[in-house]
């Protein structure tokens, strides 16, 4: 095979022996020290370990001129006194000079000796999140500003790396390598590329750029969450004049190799980038073009470099990272990518289509139906979503209603498309139209241009630049031109079911056909690509016209709608809710849609919640909502009045519970429930003291926030509590005072402490704990623990009150109350959360005499604690839970889950502990297993890392290092395992 010649193209240089690398390093530059080879592409670098620090000499490939070398040195010295990076300064050899000259193996080479910039770099494939992209456009942005007015470099020959040269050098080297279905696509790639590029060529600002800041080439520091933040620069050989927007680009395309990383992996690089140095709007068009080059020129650059030198393991190994950059950034049409970071830069275009001068289909009705699919429709209640034919049954279920057409919305985000169980967000967003009819319709061509065929029933419309396509035709014209009302058809009947999909497309340089939905991190660019067609065959004045977007407005109006709304409820929900009433995620999708255990935000995104407890039946209760649904209708009053829901809703609860514990009282929420709980133990004692287990949380009222002894959700809980709370050691088995089987002594400690505080004279009103230690991450107390505590407590004359409000109600899956677990029957018990699945309901259940007491205090009353509504509700769940075998499903699925979890912590060193029992567990992650030092900042990443991955999950515990898993009860044992392979996935590669 012959080896294609041109003067950009550099012969890798071989290997210097390094006893040569030693002696040039004590005569040129006067150091003595160990080398160690780091490996290059073209040129040779070693790393230089001397007793006075570290340096790198990089050996130049023969071809580099000597001028150029100064001028990095002088780039980098320029940039060292401006941008407060870490860079690789040059220091002079004996004589003065900064590039040294030497002979290896005959062959007359130069070298310079750098500063060893520490830090790692984070080329390898592990996953990049947000912040560490955006700090590698922020690190882009701040070179070519450093080096916007440096002007030490004359180049006299075309540059390899410069993209201005890029697609000579892929036609150059693409015939020549072994791979020629891979050269081919390349080939086709960057001439459809360079096509898109031209017109902006004589307008692009020019300057010396680096023209590699990649993950390669930048050395990181591992920030207090664990992901490695670029904190410096290296590698200046690529320094040259260049287009300025080249820069961004190939920062851009080092970020699609790594993991999970897709085209818009990089709109957090595009936005640093832009906020140092800002772009210009060619710059803009011309971006992914340019990363489209890049990639092109790695792929032949890289297998021209393993045919020049078989040996070098380097270019070798880069090889199918090369290939993975190129398959990213052709993933997706450049043209919709440049709409997309139009969309991104708050800049989309203004394209108009061409005027129709004939109707898509002259015959149809103006009362043409509306399909609503979105995330907010009622029609697609309980599931009826996640059925396959779903958009089909409720069209035809219109038609049946009277109508004769029924179109679906262009733009719209589509609840029938969202996918559950699924790491990869579904391509929900409609670029297209779907019409359905009753009877024929005949099609005309709404302006002139030429017809092709695809498929059986496919017609497209070329019209210039815009392609109007058509599905589902029972076609009459041939291929080719046709004059503007020419019939094209009529719409196919097959079936019995007529249904035509109607899609605009501006041609793209590639050739390909637009997809029908866009998934919705996309959806900006595929919709200025994609445009509506809805007034193709819709009247502006028509019912229900307005739920498309302007004919004549940007394309994007519809996606830039959707993309302000979310924006401006999160701000309109900071000015007008208390900002203490926090939420989940720092920019937090817009949940509107629940079902069973998994959550939908408003762009059809699909997510396994594994975090909500309150809704134990899981969301979107059919029963539930039916019940709701009927009690409402017919009375909702207060508990004063005689009803018979909630007489059997008490008689149900108490039936549940020890027969001692025979009398209950119904309130609205956890906090109330142990706020009264309290009460009533003051009440029936006659004193106040209360003993209370540290880095617990009981409510938000004034007892049951008083009892809370929790940092997390109050950082001077320990130190606010009034006088009448006492605390005991939190029985922390795993990371408290006493740990594995020491943990034994934390109850007759708490026994011991109930004793003191009698002898002090100040007898318990009550002790109150969680039967099994929720805060902690679902941690079980130590066995006996309550046994010995509830005694202490008896002997002098307290009451036991159990906080249910989390575990109980067959969470645990072995037991139906947490306190069972623990072989004890508390004097009050305290539930809510479950017991109301969302709805507000709580309850208090003790003995009669203790309830009775209550009478010295006045007397009890919640408007709506009990009343009919919430009286169905409560026993509903009950029916529900019992029906559905929830409790028996937590058992089996959670221990299959603990199961996964373990052996992940087998493999995971961040994983110190699993806790829990049945669907109440908690990860809990440690820096050192030794020590375990808590990985706090590291957990909130993996959870936001998890979320991009379609699970919710949140930390918990007052060191917030635990992943708090308390799934609905519906939870199966599909999604458990998609829990425990996003989590694999997050600790394999990176959060």
């Amino acid at each position: 095979m012959g080896i294609p010649s041109a003067d950009w193209l550099v012969r890798p240089i071989g290997p210097v022996d390094e006893a040569e690398v030693s002696a040039v390093l004590a005569e040129r530059f006067g150091v003595t020290g160990t080398v160690h080879d780091l490996g290059s592409q073209q040129d040779r670098n070693y790393r230089v370990r001397t007793e006075t620090g570290d340096y790198v000499l990089k050996i130049a490939n023969p071809a580099s001129d000597p001028a150029a070398l100064r001028a990095q040195c002088a780039a980098v010295e320029r940039l060292a006194d401006a941008s407060g990076l870490r860079l690789p300064r040059a220091h002079a050899g004996v004589d003065g000079e900064v590039v040294q000259r030497l002979s290896a193996g005959g062959v007359e080479l130069v070298c310079r000796l750098l500063d060893y910039v520490p830090g790692e770099p984070i080329m390898d494939s592990r996953y990049l999140a947000p912040p560490v992209v955006a700090r590698l456009g922020e690190l882009a942005g701040r070179v070519v500003a450093g080096l916007a007015d440096f002007a030490g470099v004359e180049q006299e020959r075309p540059q390899l790396w410069d993209l201005r040269n890029a697609l000579t050098v892929v036609e150059t080297l693409a015939p020549h390598l072994p791979d020629q279905e891979r050269a081919a696509r390349v080939l086709r790639a960057s001439r459809a590329a360079h096509t898109l590029l031209e017109p902006f060529v004589d307008r692009l600002p020019v300057q010396v750029i680096h023209g590699d800041v990649t993950d390669n080439n930048v050395v990181c520091e591992p920030a207090a969450d664990g992901r490695r933040m670029p904190v410096g620069v290296i590698d200046f050989g690529d320094l040259g004049l260049g287009w300025t927007v080249a820069e961004l680009a190939v920062t851009c395309a080092s970020v699609l190799h790594h993991h999970g990383a897709g085209p818009a992996s990089v709109l957090p690089a595009v936005h640093a980038f832009h906020a140092v140095r800002p772009l210009a709007n060619e710059e803009v068009d011309a971006l992914w073009p340019l990363v489209v080059l890049r990639t092109s020129v790695m792929v032949v650059s890289g297998q021209y470099d393993t045919l020049l030198d078989p040996g070098n393991g380097y270019a070798s190994v880069a090889l199918d990272r090369e290939w993975a950059m190129f398959e990213a950034a052709v993933s997706v049409p450049a043209e919709v990518m440049t709409a997309q970071l139009r969309h991104a830069l708050g800049r989309p275009s203004a394209q108009l289509l061409p005027v129709a001068e004939h109707t898509l289909l002259p015959g149809l009705p103006d009362d043409v139906a509306s399909l609503d699919l979105s995330v907010s429709s009622e029609e697609l209640h309980t599931g009826r979503w996640l059925a396959p034919d779903a958009e089909t049954v409720l069209a035809r279920a219109t038609l049946t209603a009277g109508h004769t057409a029924v179109r679906t919305r262009h733009g719209e985000f589509r609840l029938t498309r969202t996918t559950v169980d699924d790491s990869v967000p579904a391509a929900t967003c409609a670029l297209g139209v779907e019409l359905h009819l009753t009877g024929p319709a005949e099609i005309r061509a709404p302006w002139a241009g030429t017809v092709t065929r695809h498929g059986d029933t496919g017609v497209t419309l070329h019209t210039g630049g815009l392609d109007l396509l058509l599905d589902g035709v029972d076609a009459e014209v041939q291929p080719g031109p046709v004059v503007s009302g020419r019939r094209l058809g009529t719409v196919a009947a097959r079936e019995g079911v007529r249904v035509l999909g109607i899609q605009l497309f501006r041609s793209c340089a590639t050739g390909d056909r637009p997809p029908r939905f866009a998934p919705p991190e996309l959806a900006a660019g595929w919709l200025e690509v994609c445009p509506d067609p809805t007034r193709l065959f819709l009247a502006p004045d028509a019912p229900d016209a307005s739920s498309s977007a302007p004919y004549d407005a940007p394309l994007s109006a519809r996606d830039a709608q959707q993309a302000i709304t979310e924006a401006e409820l999160l701000e309109r929900r900071e000015h007008s809710f208390a900002t203490v009433q926090e939420h989940y995620f720092e920019t937090p999708p817009q949940i509107e849609r629940g079902w069973r255990h998994h959550l939908v935000d408003t762009r059809g995104r699909g997510y396994l919640d594994m975090l909500n407890n309150v809704t134990i039946l899981g969301h979107g209760h059919p029963g539930l909502g039916e019940a709701v649904h009927r009690q409402w209708r017919r009375l909702n009053t207060n508990s004063r009045f005689h009803y018979a829901s909630v007489v059997e809703l008490s008689e149900r609860i108490t039936g549940l519970l020890p027969a001692e514990l025979d009398t209950v009282f119904l309130v609205n929420s956890g906090s109330e429930a142990v706020d009264l709980a309290l009460r009533l133990a003051w009440a029936a004692t006659g004193r106040q003291d209360v003993v209370a287990v540290e880095e617990a949380y009981h409510g938000w009222t004034y007892a049951s926030d008083a009892v809370s002894t929790s940092i997390a959700d109050n950082p001077n809980a320990l130190a606010s509590r009034p006088p009448w709370v006492h605390t005991v050691a939190a029985p922390n088995s795993y990371r408290g005072r006493h740990r594995g089987p020491q943990a034994r002594r934390y109850a007759p400690e708490a026994a011991a402490r109930i004793r003191e505080l009698a002898d002090q004279g100040r007898p318990l009103a009550a002790f109150v704990c969680e039967p099994y230690y929720g805060n902690a991450g679902g941690m079980a107390l130590p066995d006996g623990y309550l046994r010995q505590v509830y005694e202490a407590t008896r002997d002098v004359g307290g009451l036991c009150v159990a906080d249910e409000v989390q575990v109980g109600y067959g969470r645990l899956g072995s037991h139906f109350w947490g306190f069972e677990q623990q072989g004890v029957v508390p004097d009050i018990v305290t539930v809510a959360k479950a017991m109301g699945n969302g709805h507000p309901l709580g309850a208090v259940i003790t003995r009669r005499d203790i309830a009775d007491a209550y009478r010295t205090q006045g007397y009890f009353f919640s408007s709506a604690g009990g009343s009919p509504v919430s009286s169905v509700v409560g026993l509903t769940v009950l029916d529900a839970l019992r029906d559905e075998d929830l409790q028996t499903n937590a058992r089996e699925i959670g221990a299959h889950l603990k199961g996964r979890l373990l052996e992940l912590a087998e493999r995971h060193a961040l994983i110190g502990a699993v806790h829990g029992s049945g669907l109440y567990l908690g990860v809990e992650f440690v820096r050192d297993r030794e020590s375990l030092e808590p990985a706090t900042e590291e957990t909130a990443a993996i959870c936001d890392r998890l979320r991009e991955l379609g699970v919710i999950v949140q930390p918990t515990s007052d060191r917030q290092c635990v992943l708090k898993i308390k799934p609905p009860l519906c939870l199966t044992r599909r999604s458990a395992d998609v829990f425990a392979d996003a989590l694999d996935d997050v600790l394999t590669h990176g959060w």
